[in-house]
Parts: C-alpha cells; sequence; structure tokens
C-alpha cells in the first residue's frame, strides 16, 4: 500500500466528467448545517458543469428515524435542488458491502477482534482524531483462546495518509497512531460508515467530494480502504460546519431545528453567504428561479472559508 500522492493546489478541480453527491442520514429532518453541506456540494457539481448524486446513508439502522428519509427528500425538491438518477439507499445495498468484505477477507485485509470498548480502554491509548479510542491491535495475530468475535477490523500500516483537500488544504494523518485498526463490521451486525461510503462512491463513479469539515477525519480512512479494494479516489473539500452559540456543531443528535420551506431563497443565500458568497439583496428576497442560476454563476469554492462558525439564520 502506499499513500495518496498529496496535491499541490487547494482549488484543483477534478476531471471531468464531475460527479459529486450529497448523502444525508435519516435521523432527523434537514437542518441549516445540512442545508449548507447540499447547497455547497450542489452548486460545485453544477458550476462544473457535472451530475450531482443523492444517496440517503442508513447503513446505520439503529440511529434511522421512520419519515425522515421522505422529509429530506420532500424539503431538498421544496428548495429546488434537483439530482441525476435514482436516489440511493444504503439499507438496500448490504449485498454490496458484503461482498466488498469477502474480498479484505480473501486478501487477509481484515481480521475478527473480540475486543470491547471497555477493553480498549484499560489499555489506555491516547484519544483517536475523531474522539474515539487508539486500537492497540490486540487481535490482530488472531483471537486468544476461548474468545469469539465481536467485529471485523481493518488492517492499516504506520505510514502517513496525504491528500491536498480543495478547502482545507494539506491534511496528513498516520492511521496506526491516530486511529489503529479500525471497524468494518460492528458487534452489532452493522457494516461500518467507512465501508459502506467508500462501497458506494466507487458503486456510482463519485469523483468529487464535497461535504463538512466533521467528516475530514475519516477520510485518511477512507482512502486506505479505496487502496485495499484498488478503487479510485476523489477529490475532496471539507466545508465549515455549522455551529450553536455554544460552539457546537448543529445536528439532528442535538435536536437543530428544521430548516423553514416557506424561507425560500433567503435561507439558501444564508447558506450560500456563510460559505463565503455575497448575496445580492435582490436575489436573497427573490424567487428561486433566479436564485439558483445566480449561485451557479457566482459560485466560487476558493472563496469558502476553512473554520467553522455560529449559525447566521
Amino acid at each position: 500500500m502506499i499513500a495518496a500522492t498529496p496535491t499541490d493546489d487547494r482549488a484543483q478541480r477534478p476531471l471531468p466528467p464531475y460527479r459529486g453527491r450529497f448523502a444525508p442520514s435519516p435521523s432527523g429532518p434537514l437542518h441549516f448545517g445540512s442545508l449548507v453541506a447540499a447547497v455547497g456540494s450542489y452548486l460545485d457539481a453544477r458550476a462544473h458543469g457535472g451530475q450531482w448524486m443523492l444517496r440517503i446513508e442508513d447503513v446505520d439502522q439503529p440511529r434511522t428515524v421512520a419519515g425522515a428519509a421522505d422529509d429530506i427528500l420532500r424539503t431538498l425538491e421544496g428548495f429546488g435542488f434537483t439530482w441525476d438518477g435514482e436516489v440511493l439507499v444504503q439499507s438496500r445495498r448490504l449485498d454490496l458491502y458484503h461482498a466488498a468484505m469477502v474480498r479484505l477477507q480473501l486478501d487477509g485485509e481484515v481480521y475478527p477482534c473480540a475486543c470491547s470498548r471497555t477493553e480498549i480502554a484499560a489499555c489506555s491509548p491516547p484519544r483517536s482524531v475523531d474522539g474515539g479510542l487508539v486500537y492497540p491491535g490486540s487481535c490482530r495475530n488472531g483471537l486468544a483462546a476461548g474468545r469469539a468475535a465481536r467485529a471485523w477490523r481493518l488492517r492499516v500500516a504506520d505510514a502517513t495518509i496525504a491528500f491536498g483537500d480543495r478547502v482545507q488544504g494539506e491534511v496528513q494523518q498516520n492511521l496506526d497512531r491516530a486511529v489503529g485498526d479500525f471497524i468494518l463490521l460492528r458487534a452489532d451486525g452493522q457494516y461500518a460508515y467507512q465501508l459502506a461510503v467508500v462501497a458506494d462512491d466507487a458503486a456510482q463513479g463519485i469523483n468529487a467530494v464535497v461535504r463538512g469539515v466533521d467528516l475530514l477525519d475519516s477520510t485518511p480512512r477512507q482512502i486506505w480502504l479505496q487502496q485495499c479494494l484498488d478503487l479510485a479516489t476523489p477529490t475532496y473539500a471539507h466545508l465549515p460546519v455549522v455551529t450553536n452559540a455554544a460552539g457546537e456543531k448543529l445536528s439532528k443528535q442535538m435536536r437543530a431545528a428544521a430548516v423553514d420551506l416557506s424561507a425560500g431563497s433567503a435561507v439558501l443565500s444564508a447558506a450560500l453567504q456563510f460559505l463565503g458568497h455575497a448575496v445580492p439583496p435582490e436575489i436573497s428576497a427573490g424567487p428561486l428561479r433566479d436564485f439558483w442560476p445566480w449561485a451557479i454563476a457566482a459560485w466560487s469554492i476558493e472563496r469558502v472559508p476553512a473554520l467553522r462558525g455560529v449559525c447566521p439564520y
């Protein structure tokens, strides 16, 4: 395995044909933070004359809220978003993830792990980049006698994954030190997000990922997994995340308020302004049919700030 080759320009463009996507999780209604990610990914795709795919990421079934996916689709449609092709739903694609796991098992890239979170914490490793625990490799060389597998982990190397993010700049991470071997199949039988997103991006031919910076630390893991599966690596652009007044990221888990469809161009303009673009008053107060052509023509990812900011709306 080799690390991804760093890029030199934060504004590097994906090669045509551009294929981007928006992939919300149906754990609640679309809030302003998710709308910012939708606006940024949509405009980047349309400004490049590319396709914008829509994917419902419900692979984590315990977090899925009944009716949330349909509500998200209605909200996006009501704001004038249009997507290419059918909406992909992860819970209907478990065979794809199973096939990827089987390949990794045959290649010896994954192994069964019997460790509980309590056992991992007892080893007192430093916290990982995403707030979890760095896995110490306890089961790497086989399960101890009398232990049964709880999960399956992907082996990582003591090597640096590096890539050029179109918003955040140069990113480097040593997976072995920052995360350790990470889970692809959970103890509850659910496929992990990292496996599902890599398999789906490849299956959809996604070559440009535009999403929130809260997922930045996951990207080196996804690049490593792409290499293990001999898949192409997209370009990445991680947008600033929206926070509340306390500095907490807006999220469905924090019960962030749903965006108001009746606000129309005003709330879309607030999202675009959050992404560093000044919107004329006549566009912000005008109909949706005027907002989108103007926004597509005005879009420039070089204007997008790297840092998070408080919700302006």
